[in-house]
């Protein structure tokens, strides 16, 4: 198979969706490896690294796209590279497809296949390739709260471990999946008062055997949610319903109780946010303000440390990637329960339930076309 790795282009993203490694596995395994010149260069990985494992370099993504009957990409697509999407084409990649109509309808017209990274899931209902990068994000989430409650980018002026005879900052985190946890493993680590709020008395007793002692459980309500924001100095929004838009947990009008200068940083904008007002923003410019509120909600958060986000990813996504290069998408996709899951739109029909239903698209059936 010829597998294709176009350069990012969406702001700011220098991952890669294979490493040097990756490509020359699967060169050795048989395949055709194309990377677009300089697509590694972000993430500290040159053109020399790949033409040494077998790899070729092509010369722009139009070659790529042209030649690859498989594109592996980090993130979805975006406008102007939607026309040189094609019928019967793979594309293994994050789509979220369920917080943008646009680029959902973009892809039901192009015939392609299209295989998301954060829908492939385990019997046991975990999330193998959103596993890596929502740890980088949750880790993050911290780390940029922390930079913006500073009095500098128009914070509350306040250090999230406080100091001796002074408290530390409150961090609210909205869920306890991954990223919450990896959240609250980070801001009480940096001696945060923290309180992290789920949905699930399961997960609150699990966190509760796992987590230190300057962390409170409480389950997740309208009232608890209000009550615990009022007086936060950061909240991160950690919430995720696997292919589907996030919940709206923090609405406009919930601002006015908040302090002013503290920070949201939604982690959730991928999937919509579950903030009212929030939208997605850049690392050229991540932030903005709304009653008073500071808001960050940079949709490629992991972007920002590429060398450790691709890396990671990479560890994640290339076993998928090789058996879809190995046996083609249809008998991947037999073979793998997981990765079938992973399939949400298929020769222009919607397969994801999620992604139907969040725009009333009909729904068509996976198996009928696996058999």
């Amino acid at each position: 198979m010829k597998i294709g790795v176009p350069k990012e282009i969406k702001t700011n993203e220098n991952r890669i969706a294979l490493v040097p490694a990756g490509a020359e596995a699967l060169v050795v395994a048989g395949h055709e490896v194309l990377i677009q010149q300089g697509a590694g260069e972000g993430s500290g990985f040159l053109d020399e690294a790949y033409t040494n494992v077998g790899a070729r370099i092509a010369p722009n993504a139009a070659t790529v796209w042209r030649e690859s009957e498989m594109i592996m990409k980090v993130k979805e697509p975006i406008r102007r590279e939607w026309p040189r999407v094609r019928e019967g084409q793979t594309i293994f990649t994050y789509f979220h497809f369920a917080a943008d109509e646009k680029l959902t309808r973009a892809h039901i017209d192009s015939g392609a296949v299209c295989i998301a990274y954060e829908t492939v899931e385990l019997p046991n209902r975990e999330l193998p390739l959103l596993i890596p990068m929502s740890e980088v994000a949750g880790r993050m989430a911290v780390q940029e709260g922390a930079k913006y409650l500073e009095k500098l980018y128009g914070g509350r002026g306040v250090l999230l471990g406080g100091v001796p005879g002074v408290p530390p900052a409150k961090v609210v985190i909205l869920g306890g999946g991954i990223v919450g946890i990896n959240a609250a493993k980070m801001a009480a680590g940096m001696g945060a008062k923290v309180t992290v709020l789920d949905l699930s008395l399961e997960r609150l007793r699990y966190l509760s055997d796992v987590m230190p002692a300057n962390v409170t459980l409480i389950y997740s309500n309208r009232h608890n949610i209000l009550e615990q924001i009022s007086t936060a100095d950061l909240v991160v929004g950690a919430v995720l319903v696997t292919g589907a838009v996030a919940p709206r947990l923090v609405r406009r009008e919930d601002l006015k109780t908040m302090q002013p200068g503290s920070v949201i940083v939604d982690v959730a904008i991928d999937q919509g946010g579950c903030v009212e007002t929030i939208h997605a923003t850049t690392h050229e410019k991540p932030t903005y303000v709304v009653d008073g509120v500071i808001h960050y909600g940079v949709a490629n958060m992991p972007g920002g440390v590429p060398r450790t986000s691709t890396l990671a990813l990479t560890n994640a996504t290339f076993p998928y990637a090789l058996k879809l290069a190995n046996l083609g998408w249809k008998k991947a996709c037999r073979e793998s329960l997981s990765l079938r899951k992973g399939l949400n739109i298929i020769n222009g029909q919607v397969v994801y339930p999620a992604v139907a239903e969040a725009f009333g698209l009909p729904l068509k059936s996976v198996d009928s076309y696996l058999t």
